[in-house]
């Protein structure tokens, strides 16, 4: 990879990623010299190996593409000066910012199952439906709903955009194709304090578990915060900070759904690539 062309500096430099100056103030910045690379001796004093200080950094892995690979040229320069540009003498803040989120005991279950383990599942409306299971995926780039969902709320398929090219991650092990894109109000809260936001999501055709998914887009422009320890998300509003929460019951429910839905499909498939086989089969033992 040191020997490729440098991925971040598309069409304005011409220079080697081990050449790049950039990766090397990075590098600098997070002190990785050999000098700053001590050893803690606790391990000699009978202490456990969760204390022995800071690790040495040997290697450096990285994830490319994403929606930005989706850009025109001109749409990536602007980005890159909108990153690049010099410092603000005064800052400027996003709405919320001065609101302070926390979780404390208050936050916390009567019991927590297996932290970590369940999907962090809402409840929020989309237009003026009440969707019972949207995945609130902090891992994914896109906001995902289902063709089948807007039809059980009577949205045509002609008020669908075109939508910018595929993605990876939903179908295992394939490039999935959106239908078409859609602007669709979303409001998370009850009727004392909620906030409503407008999201854009990718509408896939095939079938799922979940009514939608809000990804990473949606949590910036709620300004959410989530705790999948808890099973709840908390956000800033003017009548103070909203929580939403969910259960252990309806988390286990849908995680049950989905590994069964998984699983049927998986055998579908297998099935499939099985009769085909025979068929394959059949036919050269025909022809010979």
């Amino acid at each position: 990879m040191l020997k490729e062309p440098c991925p971040y500096h598309k069409g304005e430099a011409n220079h080697k990623l081990e050449d790049c100056r950039m990766l090397k103030k990075y590098f600098d910045s997070v002190g990785l010299k050999k000098d700053d690379q001590r050893k803690d001796k606790s391990d000699d004093k009978g202490g456990s190996k969760d204390d022995e200080g800071f690790p040495a950094v040997n290697d450096c892995y990285m994830i490319y593409s994403g929606p930005l690979t989706q850009l025109t040229s001109r749409e990536h320069k602007r980005e890159r000066q909108e990153v690049f540009t010099a410092r603000m003498v005064v800052p400027q803040y996003l709405n919320w910012s001065s609101t302070p989120i926390t979780f404390d005991r208050d936050d916390h279950p009567d019991r927590v199952v297996a932290p970590g383990v369940y999907p962090l599942d809402v409840d929020p409306i989309i237009i003026n439906t009440q969707l019972s299971k949207v995945f609130m995926d902090g891992g994914s780039s896109l906001n995902i709903v289902y063709l089948e969902t807007l039809n059980l709320q009577g949205i045509d398929r002609a008020q669908l955009q075109p939508s910018a090219g595929g993605f990876h991650g939903v179908v295992p092990g394939k490039k999935a194709l959106p239908v078409g894109r859609i602007d669709l109000p979303v409001c998370l809260g009850t009727v004392a304090n909620f906030r409503k936001k407008t999201l854009t999501f990718e509408v896939v055709g095939f079938r799922g578990t979940y009514h939608a998914i809000i990804g990473c887009s949606g949590y910036a422009t709620f300004m959410v915060i989530p705790n999948y320890t808890y099973l709840k998300l908390k956000m800033p509003e003017t009548k103070g900070v909203i929580t939403v929460s969910s259960s252990y019951e309806h988390a286990y429910e849908c995680d049950v759904e989905c590994v069964e839905y998984r699983e049927a499909v998986e055998s579908t498939i297998e099935l499939a690539l099985r009769i085909e086989g025979l068929a394959a089969e059949a036919q050269s033992q025909s022809a010979a």
